[in-house]
């Protein structure tokens, strides 16, 4: 089953007032793992500060800081809509399904398995994870294949810091990450609609590249269910299927991971999946896209706006080939 672009609906999301604050984030977040995240980590959230002259300044879990290097300004897709827009197909095709159905699953205790061309194979429980890195704020543009689009704000790590804990050899040419498999929480599994477990993949340099993150939160909340808790990867300048959810299993390899949806349907998902209004989807142009929560079409920018960042990781790429 492939991906079919949404109705020009009349999508409105409701904006809430103001999200949890940072003392209450962490608060939370203790009550719901029984852990607290290290020192350096995201206790060092609590001494942020941000200017109140600053024009800049960005509101991330109801506190005020300003926009980071990587951060865009652009107005902020709801909450709301974030968690309840989601395509998640192990709970289900319909954009609605993952935020009803994804109470299934359970997210503590978790672990993932770090793997593959590394020195020293560990399984590490999510906590522990989370714990070797300072979490951070990111406000990113998010395209979907489908021509819809948001702009979402992250917590979490960045993943070149997870891929030098993981020490690779000089044999590690790409990371391969893979999904949760487990139809009793995941119904959507038993569907058919694609092989499971959801695979996907990066070459080792966008791996490392700074604007790719390990997301473990939203909006200064933890990372919803049906958005990929407890763990998931973004990579805002390419398609939102490469941001696979749910992870179990993070691997280091000498050869391109064989990846769900070009194994599903390879003329129309490849493994770069770069945002590119030049290169139309068979059945549907690319050129523009639908911002939730807003009501015309607007461009698509080449690498979703983060040509400046990224562009040189493919010179000399054929990207209509390499699509």
């Amino acid at each position: 089953m492939s991906h079919i672009p949404p109705e020009e609906s009349s999508l409105e999301p409701k904006n809430e007032a103001q999200t949890m604050q940072r003392r209450e984030f962490l608060k939370n977040a203790v009550l719901t793992t029984g852990t607290i995240v290290g020192v350096g980590g995201s206790l060092s959230l609590l001494t942020r500060q941000a200017s109140a002259a600053t024009p800049e300044a960005a509101l991330i879990g109801g506190a005020k800081r300003p926009l980071g290097p990587y951060d865009t300004s652009e107005a902020q897709t709801s909450y709301q809509s974030i968690t309840t827009y989601n395509n998640f197909y192990e709970f289900g095709t319909d954009k609605a399904e993952p935020a009803k159905r994804a109470g299934t699953l359970k997210t503590r205790p978790w672990t993932v398995l770090l793997d593959g061309e590394v020195k020293k194979p560990q399984r590490v429980d999510i906590d522990t994870l989370q714990s070797w890195f300072p979490l951070e704020d990111r406000i990113y543009r998010m395209r979907c294949v489908e021509g819809w689009s948001m702009v979402i704000p992250w917590f979490g790590f960045p993943l070149a810091a997870l891929v030098r804990r993981m020490q690779p050899t000089s044999k590690a040419k790409y990371i391969q990450f893979t999904a949760l498999n487990d139809p009793k929480q995941m119904p959507g599994q038993l569907e058919g609609v694609l092989e499971w477990p959801y695979v996907e993949g990066l070459r080792l340099d966008e791996a490392l590249h700074p604007l790719s993150f390990m997301a473990v939160g939203i909006g200064g909340r933890l990372l919803p269910n049906q958005n990929g808790a407890p763990l998931r990867l973004v990579v805002p300048w390419k398609y939102g299927f490469k941001g696979i959810k749910s992870i179990v299993r993070i691997t280091l390899t000498s050869t391109m991971p064989r990846t769900t949806w070009a194994l599903s349907n390879p003329g129309e998902y490849g493994f770069y999946a770069n945002v590119n209004p030049k290169v139309d989807h068979p059945r549907w142009s690319q050129a523009t896209e639908r911002r939730i929560g807003e009501l015309s079409r607007r461009p698509t920018l080449p690498f979703n706006g983060y040509a400046r960042e990224v562009a040189s990781l493919y010179s000399g790429m054929d990207l209509r080939r390499n699509f």
